[in-house]
């Protein structure tokens, strides 16, 4: 398949569903890939696809996450946890630490214990390495953060909007100095928080001279804060787009005095964010509910429901408490 979709010039995705007779492709596409089968005289193998499915149950799917240590990946595995139960299935899980070689690693650990199914938390750039397992049969559905390959089904909070949504809030209550602090940009779903910060910034035409990423942790997002608090020419308000990035923000802002000052919209909730003063202004997600979506898709494909469904967006919405409510003075 792969030296088919290199002689058609187009995506390993787009050869599978011509050979499965899916839609979504275009004629023009369809034609090329039908010519380039023709030339290189290859056969699908349907007993490779279906081998799979037609092997005993393990009754357990497997869990790669990005940091077990983070409370949002154990709320997802949570809701894993609470579909595969309920199937008398069990869910084995591991953390790839955001590392690609490790989250490739997990797979086939997990591939080799036969598990009837992967739920993906992927920050691995190259999907190559799944593709046996794709056409075997084996379902994959990929949880909150989008693979780099269109491949398996995908089930994510609604990122770029709900930063949109923090950034809007805190323009609405009439800050134009406003900074963002997020994760590492090869997380998908950092990339999508930092871009619809900007785009809302952009839309509302004021400028965006602070943007730090790569915060991974709360000390070094502290760290940064402190930093960026201690100029003169400093913000009035903070996006903060991981929960991690919240924490330590929070501690900056304590430390220096300036809770009361400083406005702030964090993406994710954090423990104790409803007491602390003031409290703190989120953009939550519902972890529980895309693991346990995630489960259900991974259920449906092994009762045979083989259809590639579109990617399922989870809206947010600003949760205002009073950090986020700040006017500069």
């Amino acid at each position: 398949m792969r030296d088919v979709a290199e002689a058609a010039g187009v995506s390993l995705k787009t050869v599978s569903r011509v050979v499965n007779r899916e839609r979504g492709v275009t004629e023009e596409l369809e034609a090329k890939v039908r010519a380039a089968i023709a030339d290189l005289g290859y056969q699908p193998d349907d007993r490779a696809r279906f081998l799979r499915r037609t092997a005993p149950s393990s009754k357990s799917l497997g869990f790669v996450q990005v940091d077990v240590a983070n409370p949002f990946f154990a709320a997802i595995l949570r809701g894993l946890e609470d579909a595969a139960r309920a199937r008398g299935s069990l869910v084995l899980a591991g953390s790839s630490d955001g590392d690609p070689d490790r989250e490739e690693a997990l797979v086939r650990s997990f591939i080799a214990r036969r598990v009837d199914g992967l739920v993906i938390s992927s920050c691995h750039p190259d999907l190559a390495y799944l593709t046996a397992e794709l056409q075997h049969g084996t379902p994959v559905v990929f949880v909150d953060l989008q693979p780099a390959a269109d491949v398996g089904d995908l089930i994510h909070t609604d990122h770029r909007g709900g930063a949109a949504a923090a950034t809007r809030h805190l323009i609405d209550h009439d800050h134009r100095r406003i900074a963002f602090l997020g994760d590492a940009l090869r997380f998908w779903s950092a990339a999508q928080r930092r871009l619809g910060f900007l785009e809302e910034m952009t839309a509302a035409g004021l400028e965006t001279p602070w943007v730090l990423t790569d915060l991974g942790d709360p000390d070094q997002a502290e760290a940064a804060t402190v930093e960026l608090l201690s100029s003169p020419d400093r913000p009035t308000a903070l996006v903060t787009a991981q929960n991690f990035v919240t924490i330590g923000a929070v501690r900056a802002l304590h430390r220096l005095g300036r809770q009361h000052e400083i406005a702030m919209v964090g993406f994710d909730d954090v423990e104790l964010a409803d007491v602390i003063q003031p409290a703190i202004s989120v953009v939550p997600q519902d972890p529980i509910a895309l693991g346990r979506l995630a489960g259900e898709r991974i259920f449906e494909r092994l009762a045979d429901d083989v259809t590639r469904n579109p990617p399922r967006l989870l809206p947010v919405a600003v949760v205002a408490r009073g950090s986020g409510e700040i006017r500069p003075g």
